[in-house]
């Protein structure tokens, strides 16, 4: 946490902020001094701010057993996610390794290893079919975790956060129209992927939410390494347990087919660099019928603009997602200057938000990644 009243006036922040609003209480500051000389930036957004504070019960219900140490008490510090993560033997373990200030840059390793295990039992997580189809429409990490017999003190949630909010967007498009309902394919321009690289094969879920259609996410970001630039990876079933004799080990066992008999598969390419510059390449073979930018920033960097302006050129339905609400307000207000008009679909709160606080936030505002989204 940061003084918000830093660069804001001529002296130098004087220790830790630890004086808040008294109105909002979403942001502090380090002295009565930056608190002043602040105000004539933190009036405009004073009262919006109060009333995102109070959402911070909602933000934080969560049906897992494991819901207030990794909400509130993450937020209080009481616990940390490396504690988190320890306490259920997944510390910088495989596709977990990111998920703790420990876990070393992406940028940093030789990620191209497709990492394929879940690193937990067959009892804690999706390595095999589900039993039953998926209902119509999932709404919640409960109805999820019934649907696949997962036990509440699970913490796969914490990495599923990624297929089920693409999920969770295509189903809003389809009952908006913006997409077809039911399709033998789905092609989606994924855009600024970062950990999700050492996290792929959990995308192997969407075999299971999306039974039936062949499934093409197109990753485009600048931090997709060069040497990786135009891999393709093909996944055909579940991200794995550790038992060695689980049913999940067979390749013809956990082999999901589709209504048609072929097996269904969720193809992934990697792309490295901009959207707006590198959508020409891809469009020659995939065409979107969805644009999704996970905890997008849209607000923070200047390079988001060129790629809303293709977007809004291309007019393909695009979701956006963010830690907070007031990321995606900003966000919203940006692609409103250029689209002329309001977000096609308003900014809600994720139901498949990451059950797992961001401890180290520039606001007081509970903070999960994917938390909040809204499209255009």
């Amino acid at each position: 946490m940061e003084c918000a009243g830093e660069g804001s006036g001529r002296s130098r922040c004087v220790g830790p902020p630890t004086r808040r609003c008294g109105r909002c209480g979403a942001v502090a500051y380090c002295s009565a001094t930056h608190q002043v000389s602040h105000w004539s930036v933190h009036k405009e957004e004073c009262e919006r701010l109060e009333q995102q504070m109070k959402w911070a019960d909602v933000l934080n219900d969560f049906p897992f057993e494991f819901s207030r140490e990794a909400t509130v008490q993450v937020c209080e510090k009481q616990v940390t996610r490396c504690s988190f993560l320890a306490n259920r033997g997944i510390h910088q373990a495989g596709m977990w390794m990111y998920e703790c200030c420990c876990g070393a840059s992406v940028h940093s390793l030789d990620n191209s290893r497709l990492i394929e295990s879940w690193n937990l039992s067959s009892l804690l997580c999706p390595c095999k079919a589900p039993p039953s189809p998926v209902p119509s429409h999932l709404r919640s990490w409960k109805e999820y975790y019934e649907w696949r017999c997962i036990p509440l003190y699970s913490p796969v949630a914490v990495l599923l956060h990624w297929p089920l909010t693409l999920y969770h967007a295509i189903q809003l498009a389809a009952a908006r129209n913006l997409i077809p309902e039911s399709s033998n394919e789905l092609y989606i321009h994924y855009l600024g992927p970062d950990k999700e690289l050492s996290q792929l094969a959990v995308f192997g879920e969407l075999i299971a939410l999306l039974p039936g259609v062949q499934v093409l996410l197109e990753f485009v970001g600048p931090a997709i390494p060069q040497h990786r630039d135009g891999e393709r990876i093909e996944l055909y079933s579940y991200a794995r347990c550790v038992e060695t004799d689980c049913i999940c080990k067979s390749s013809t066992e956990n082999l999901s087919l589709n209504a048609s008999g072929k097996s269904s598969v969720v193809r992934l390419r990697l792309h490295s660099g901009y959207y707006h510059d590198r959508y020409r390449d891809i469009a020659k073979d995939s065409l979107p019928h969805l644009v999704i930018a996970p905890n997008a920033g849209v607000a923070a960097f200047t390079s988001w603009l060129p790629a809303i302006e293709l977007i809004k050129a291309i007019s393909v339905p695009a979701f956006f997602s963010d830690y907070c609400e007031e990321a995606c307000h900003l966000a919203a207000c940006c692609m409103s200057t250029i689209t002329s008009r309001p977000p096609t679909i308003p900014i809600q709160l994720n139901p498949f938000r990451q059950p797992m606080a961001v401890g180290d936030s520039a606001l007081f505002l509970p903070c999960y990644s994917n938390c909040f989204l809204f499209g255009m």
